[in-house]
């Protein structure tokens, strides 16, 4: 945010400022103490387990300049603006920052999926950096939290302001939307992530719909045309429609034909490493457009994730041969997605271990499925391996979702070694399937994986896996903590 006085921060956040008025705070807002700056304002925010208000005193010695909180903190001297709810309180800041920028010409964009959110959201974004000094969510800020954290970082020279959405109800992502009016809004897919919390994949597609019901009709809604529950969403808005189709399209060949706005991928292929090129095809302000792509990303799942990010690139002005040249200089901006390290034995370790569902699993495991049987033709020993962990959020479907995972890793010739509460669910059904998969324990996981010429080795699972966070910490579980073991081990490199 631009730099305000404390008196202006408060009369944003809906709260009183207890102190000096016109204390000057900013740019940086953040409610970790150990993420603030020189004139930050620390938002102290209650929790499970501390409340953000022990931190203060910590805060400042690293030269905060206020502090929001719900109660008066006399002594630390800086200004305290008195929030009853901390959090809505930022959020209501986040808005007057954003409502501020967008009357001097930023301009908003938002997105949300069941999967592919933070992959599109970090595509996105560099597209849209050349044109213009770009705001978007450090990997997957799409909460009540990381929203307007994110739409803090606004200030006098930003252009664009993309904001990853979630869901964990109805009425989540209205909300949110509240925050950061978008006038283009993406839906990446409609999938069976949080089906414990949603009930169904109607409940899913209902919250995730309301993203395009918040946009205003000359806006942008760019929607998934292979999906049927993301392409019924076009009836719940008035603003323009953008198709994207990674080809596989529901939507009737006429009405992506007379879209304003469609972006294809024709003619995919990959190498053996699944990195894909793809000739990008559609149509814009009535002009087509065919322009060579290839994807430095892994996975043919993220064809559909960069050609989201084209549409709205594409929709607020780009120029389709710029976006195809973009797209083929991407870099990973969030960690542990896809990831791909070398060994120097020649083995290949796909570390996908940040978060995960079913969608994502099944995207995973086929990638691996198809990268293993390219390098056979160079290594036909090649031996291919998915360390696979618990999805969480997925009520009492979870025992059969984690079978079906094992089942879809046996059909893709993959074995698995299966770690986490669900671990025996998904070795049987492997076997049910034919496949080899066995239950692990997590510190004999880089020991166990195999590392030899042209072998492929995925790790896929919540980041959770079924347990508390400081445990995690504790014990050192996550997933993302084993991959770094083999590396350790190996020497690997990322590619």
């Amino acid at each position: 945010m631009r730099i305000l006085t404390a008196g202006q921060v408060a009369a944003l956040a809906g709260g009183r400022c207890a102190g000096d008025h016109a204390r000057l705070v900013g740019p940086g807002v953040v409610a970790d103490s150990r993420q603030v700056g020189p004139g930050a304002l620390f938002v102290a925010l209650p929790g499970e387990h501390a409340d953000g208000r022990q931190f203060a005193a910590a805060a400042v010695a690293q030269r905060a300049a206020a502090v929001l909180a719900a109660s008066e903190l006399p002594g630390l001297g800086v200004p305290t603006i008195v929030a009853l709810d901390p959090l809505r309180g930022l959020a209501d800041l986040a808005r007057g920052v954003v409502t501020e920028a967008r009357a001097a010409g930023l301009t908003t964009l938002a997105l949300t999926g069941s999967a592919g959110k933070t992959t599109t959201k970090d595509i996105l974004a560099q597209l849209l950096d050349p044109d213009g000094p770009t705001v978007a969510p450090q990997g997957s800020w799409n909460n009540e939290l990381g929203v307007p954290l994110t739409a803090c970082r606004v200030d006098a020279s930003t252009r664009y302001l993309v904001s990853e959405m979630g869901a964990r109800g109805a009425g989540h992502i209205a909300w949110l939307c509240g925050i950061t009016p978008p006038t283009v809004a993406a839906v990446t897919n409609v999938g069976t992530a949080h089906l414990g919390e949603f009930g169904s994949q109607e409940g899913i597609a209902a919250a995730k719909g309301e993203i395009v019901e918040a946009l205003p009709s000359g806006g942008w809604a760019v929607l998934n045309a292979d999906d049927a529950l993301v392409a019924g969403m076009a009836a719940r808005t008035d603003a323009r429609v953008a198709w994207f189709s990674a080809g596989a399209p529901v939507v009737p060949a006429a009405t992506l034909n007379e879209a304003p706005l469609s972006v294809r991928a024709t003619g995919s292929r990959a190498d053996d490493l699944e990195r894909y090129g793809f000739t990008l095809t559609g149509s814009a302000d009535g002009r087509g457009f065919a322009h060579a792509v290839r994807l430095p990303l892994v996975g043919r799942h993220l064809v559909a994730d960069a050609l989201a990010a084209a549409a709205m690139a594409l929709a607020v002005g780009l120029h389709p041969g710029d976006v195809a040249a973009r797209l083929g200089h991407l870099v990973p901006r969030s960690p542990w997605r896809m990831a791909l390290h070398e060994l120097p034995g020649g083995a290949v370790l796909v570390n996908d271990a940040y978060n995960a569902n079913p969608d994502s699993v099944a995207a995973a495991l086929d990638t691996v499925g198809r990268m293993i049987a390219a390098r056979r033709r160079q290594w036909p020993q090649a031996r291919a391996c998915a360390v696979l962990g618990d999805m969480l959020e997925l009520g009492p479907l979870a025992p059969a979702l984690h079978r079906e995972a094992g089942s879809r890793a046996a059909r893709c010739g993959v074995s698995v070694l299966a770690v986490g509460q669900y671990a025996a669910d998904v070795v049987a059904g492997a076997r049910e399937s034919g496949g080899q998969a066995r239950v692990v324990q997590y510190a004999d996981v880089p020991d166990a994986v195999p590392t030899g010429a042209g072998d492929v080795v995925l790790f896929k699972a919540s980041r959770g896996l079924g347990l508390p966070a400081s445990e995690l910490d504790r014990r050192g579980l996550g997933l993302e903590r084993l991959v770094a073991a083999v590396l350790e081990g190996q020497g690997g490199q990322t590619r």
